[in-house]
């Protein structure tokens, strides 16, 4: 059994083999990567590792001024690629009031369609989990464009993050 990406506008989805609809995409698998593709697994591997440090690290990160926990279900899924009908939300949390807060998490660029995506899951999320809870957006990326930005100044509940990335290297020390 092998797996596929399936990749819309607006989500990718891991799909198995066996169970694609479209027999092209599985045959596509079979051939030679092309140095976009390699570009694009190598984004997608990054976004991945983005994802996980943010939600493995909620509780220092400075969201709000406030404690975010990962979202854990009745069923005991967490909210890490969390599944809903209108896409796999990045990152769900929960604040110390129970509150609970979506994140929407781009490698490189935030364009303002990111924050309709992101009002998608919160409608989401409000009608199906929250009940009289409050929810929270937060979209995280390298920047953000200029019109994500002014799409997000009317939008109380949501918040913009830009994130950078620090690598340091030093001399190793020989034993000798």
């Amino acid at each position: 059994m092998g797996w596929i990406i399936n990749e819309s506008e607006d989500e990718v989805r891991l799909m198995r083999s066996d169970i694609a609809e479209d027999a092209n995409a599985v045959s596509a698998l079979n051939e030679p990567s092309t140095e976009i593709e390699e570009e694009e697994e190598f984004a997608f591997s990054l976004e991945k590792h983005l994802r996980d440090f943010i939600a493995y690290n909620l509780a220092t990160l400075p969201i709000a001024q406030k404690r975010l926990r990962l979202y854990v279900n009745p069923e005991r899924r967490e909210g890490i690629e969390y599944p809903t009908a209108v896409g796999p939300i990045d990152i769900l949390a929960r604040d110390g009031e129970g509150n609970f807060v979506v994140f929407e998490l781009k490698l490189g660029r935030g364009p303002d369609k990111t924050i309709g995506q992101l009002l998608r899951y919160m409608g989401w999320v409000k009608r199906n989990l929250a009940q009289s809870r409050e929810v929270f957006g937060v979209i995280v990326a390298k920047d953000m464009d200029e019109k994500l930005r002014y799409a997000a100044l009317l939008v109380p509940n949501v918040s913009l993050l830009e994130y950078e990335v620090d690598f340091r290297l030093k001399t190793a020390k020989l034993e000798g």
